[in-house]
């Protein structure tokens, strides 16, 4: 009677495995990646509005607190498609005697979600401080 040999021939199944599931890695890692970078920018955008409403409230006019939320962002703010720049006519003031309100718009320039049909979107922070 014959024997018959177990044939185990599995050279290149992880191979392909790897291959079909690297693609979806690496978009998951990307869109972390991006994710985690806007976040960090809403705190930037967040902080900088603080600050400038914080100047605001000691007497500072407008144009002084713009370049202060200009400075602010534009050292710290990262984008992924290399446009850093914050737009000084994204930085509202307004005060109605008694608060001090500062709103700041940043677009923010989606890398990953360009593929996906999603170009942009818009990070907002408002801060309102009582003057005293």
């Amino acid at each position: 009677m014959k024997r018959f040999k177990k044939i185990n021939n599995q050279n290149g199944a992880a191979m392909v495995e790897f291959a079909i599931v690297l693609p979806l890695l690496l978009i998951l890692i990307c869109g972390v990646i991006e994710f985690g970078v806007m976040f960090y920018d809403k705190a930037v955008i967040t902080n900088a509005s603080r600050e400038g409403a914080r100047a605001g409230i000691t007497g500072l006019g407008d144009p002084e607190i713009k370049q202060i939320v200009l400075n602010y962002c534009n050292v710290n703010l990262i984008n992924l498609d290399g446009n850093d720049a914050f737009d000084p006519n994204k930085i509202f003031i307004s005060s109605d005697g008694t608060d001090l309100i500062v709103k700041l718009e940043y677009r923010y320039d989606l890398l990953l979600g360009s593929f996906f049909g999603f170009d942009n979107t818009t990070i907002s922070a408002e801060t309102v401080m009582r003057m005293e």
